[in-house]
């Protein structure tokens, strides 16, 4: 009857419609594929390359205490995060829902794990991550007008509240737009890049180099080595935001893997080079001393162009801020859908076919945390949860191949690199207990919330019958805003099955 309902509404709309000539079934409601594989590579490219690589070698170097352990680091980080994202190809090939850890916990280890990574997703890691990728952009836009001044927080913070605003509003607007955005931001980063890495192989050819005796044993501390790769993880993370929109990739059996293949490799490789161009023109201490790594680097290398480095790193946080904000609110939409959040987000709008709430609600809580944070502690804060999933994904896939060997799996990831990577996240997730135990320990505790949340809504029939009697009267005024919402939003579920 509902069904029927939202259809005759649906058509009741499109015969008031400026087109007349637009039938009822070529405007059902339902997310559209439209991800080929070059807008693939450049989702994923343009989600890695962002703030990360222009802020997270400080970190690490810090954390490893060396400049050859760092270059180690960075190495073995982008052969994790290859591993990571080969196993998120055989999820997201095997299971073809959109939705990334959250569907894929909800497939192999059931539906608490798969509450609390959207949980945690929404309450902390997502803006948490939107927050340092954003302050990060308004560094480099505000601090070349204040050189050689440090730059006023407030109005650092003022810009890059206005830079998720412009990011949410192409979202909201259309998914065409802000897959075009991607595209062209990511040619953009790609070229930044080169231009860090071209003058320093000049340099290193001509023989210059601050690496000499970069194995320095006495300065290695094990307790500290975790955060070391966080900071590196930190700056590969965002392989596995194309999972999060499966069901608008085309062909999605064949350029899911390939995307992930092509994009983690090309990544790895540009990060290594720009970190020995790094090292090649800058000393560690200079490099430690520094806020904003890319500046120093263009001000000692680039410097008919060291004006040319801030506007093109502030248009990389850009891309990879469009790359979280594209992919996250996918998450969000599915666990409505499967009936883990209010229905109100499991809706898109009826004619840009955007997942219009699920956007907006990021929003009041990436610009938040972007008011009361700090970049270096947002990253720790963040890293735990999002590895600690990471690993119970790849878990659950080993676990899920076992029970189900004769599920079709389109790619399948070799054994050993599935069980390595589980192995190492769960071991780095663990050590940062004790790198870190305060930051850590907040994300941890913030995690068990959703265990009582999840009980209280979606298991609420557990309940006592007064405590039930209770929660129905909320879910009465729940559903009764949502449904304001959705006629203010113009928003309905879709009506075609996408997956």
């Amino acid at each position: 009857k509902l069904k029927k309902q939202k259809n005759q509404a649906t058509c009741a709309w499109l015969e008031t419609g400026q087109d007349e000539n637009i039938s009822c079934e070529e405007e059902v409601v339902h997310l559209h594929r439209e991800i080929g594989l070059l807008p693939a590579v450049s989702f994923i490219i343009g989600t890695v390359v962002g703030s990360g690589i222009f802020i997270a070698p400080k970190g690490v170097l810090i954390n490893s205490g060396s400049v050859g352990l760092s270059l180690l680091v960075w190495v073995l980080c982008g052969v994790l995060s290859l591993f990571g994202a080969l196993c998120y190809a055989e999820l997201g090939t095997t299971f073809t829902k959109s939705g990334g850890h959250y569907t894929y916990l909800l497939e192999t280890l059931g539906p608490l794990p798969a509450f609390l990574r959207l949980w945690v997703e929404f309450i902390f890691i997502r803006p948490a991550v939107a927050s340092y990728v954003s302050l990060a952009f308004g560094r480099y836009v505000v601090e070349p007008f204040f050189a050689p001044c440090a730059a006023p927080v407030v109005l650092i913070k003022l810009v890059s509240i206005l830079g998720v605003t412009f990011v949410v509003a192409i979202n909201c607007w259309s998914v065409t737009l802000a897959s075009r955005a991607q595209v062209t931001l990511t040619f953009i980063k790609t070229f930044a890049l080169l231009l860090i890495i071209i003058p320093g192989i000049i340099a290193l050819a001509k023989g210059e180099k601050n690496f000499q005796n970069g194995f320095e044993v006495d300065l290695i501390t094990l307790d500290k080595l975790p955060l070391a790769f966080y900071n590196g993880l930190y700056a590969y993370g965002g392989w596995f935001y194309l999972n999060f929109v499966t069901e608008e990739v085309i062909n999605p059996n064949r350029n899911i893997p390939l995307a992930i293949i092509c994009s983690m490799v090309t990544v790895t490789f540009l990060y290594v080079l720009v970190n020995v161009a790094y090292y090649t023109v800058m000393t560690p201490a200079e490099l430690l001393l520094s806020d904003a790594v890319a500046v120093t680097f263009a001000n000692r290398a680039l410097q008919g162009l060291s004006s040319v480095i801030p506007i093109l790193v502030a248009l990389s946080c850009l891309g990879a801020l469009n790359g979280g904000f594209f992919g996250s609110p996918r998450m969000l939409f599915v666990g409505a859908r499967e009936g883990h959040w209010p229905a109100i987000f499991s809706m898109i709008h009826i004619r840009r076919h955007t997942p219009l709430p699920a956007v907006l609600l990021l929003y009041p809580l990436v610009v938040l945390m972007l008011i009361t944070g700090e970049i270096y502690q947002l990253i720790n804060f963040a890293s735990f949860a999002r590895w600690f999933f990471i690993a119970l994904a790849t878990l659950g896939m080993l676990i899920h191949r076992y029970r189900f060997p004769l599920q079709p799996r389109p790619f399948k990831v070799p054994l050993l690199i599935g069980v390595s990577f589980t192995a190492v996240c769960f071991f780095i997730v663990g050590l940062s207990l004790y790198s870190d135990p305060w930051n850590t320990g907040r994300s941890f505790a913030l995690t068990l919330t959703g265990v009582p949340v999840y009980y209280l809504t979606v298991h609420r029939y557990r309940l006592p019958r007064r405590w039930r009697r209770f929660f129905g009267k909320e879910q009465d005024l729940l559903n009764y805003c949502s449904k304001q919402l959705q006629i203010l939003l113009e928003v309905a579920r879709q009506e075609v099955q996408t997956y």
